[in-house]
């Protein structure tokens, strides 16, 4: 179950800069690394060793990916990194499914206009976070109509969890036409 905290933007994009920095430079330093033990192993002295560069190279990304999701994905100077991605995928997962939550929700449906609001609540910490101000403004009557009717009727505006059995439930709900 994902759970939207709250977070400084100027934080996370820091700390998401440094993080990227910290990936690129691994990648950068195994490219070399994998590509000279290639063309030094194997290669040819004044030949065209191209292949063997590319090889290391992709053998360099490979290994880079699997320290991403293997090592570094559970360091602390990764988390911001992996928050933003954790926020995005349960965004999408919404998204997935948002024509049964927007038929769920014109038939008055609880659980649908829960999960519409933690969906705004994603959207609008997603924008702030990637300083998308431009974005966020085009939503803000949309979020804005949705809370006052979550209001009206007694439900909790703050849904800053994503239940996955909501996204189940949303589905009985036909798209609209």
């Amino acid at each position: 179950m994902f759970e939207i905290k709250p977070v400084s933007p100027e934080v996370y994009r820091q700390k998401t800069r440094r993080s990227t920095l910290y990936i690129a430079l691994t990648f950068a330093a195994l490219a070399l690394l994998v590509s000279g033990l290639a063309v030094g192993l194997m290669g040819v002295e004044g030949g065209d060793n191209f292949r063997l560069n590319l090889a290391g190279v992709m053998v360099a990304l490979i290994m880079t990916i699997a320290l991403v999701r293997f090592n570094f994905w559970s360091q602390p100077w990764m988390a911001p990194a992996v928050y933003g991605w954790q926020l995005k995928r349960s965004l999408m997962k919404v998204t997935n499914v948002m024509h049964h939550v927007t038929a769920g929700v014109m038939a008055g449906d609880v659980t649908a206009m829960k999960l519409l609001r933690f969906y705004h609540l994603g959207v609008t910490q997603m924008y702030q976070l990637d300083a998308n101000s431009s974005a966020l403004s085009q939503m803000v009557h949309e979020i804005d109509l949705h809370k006052a009717r979550l209001e009206a009727l007694g439900i909790e505006t703050e849904q800053t969890r994503l239940d996955p059995a909501w996204l189940e439930a949303v589905k009985q709900f036909a798209p609209l036409k």
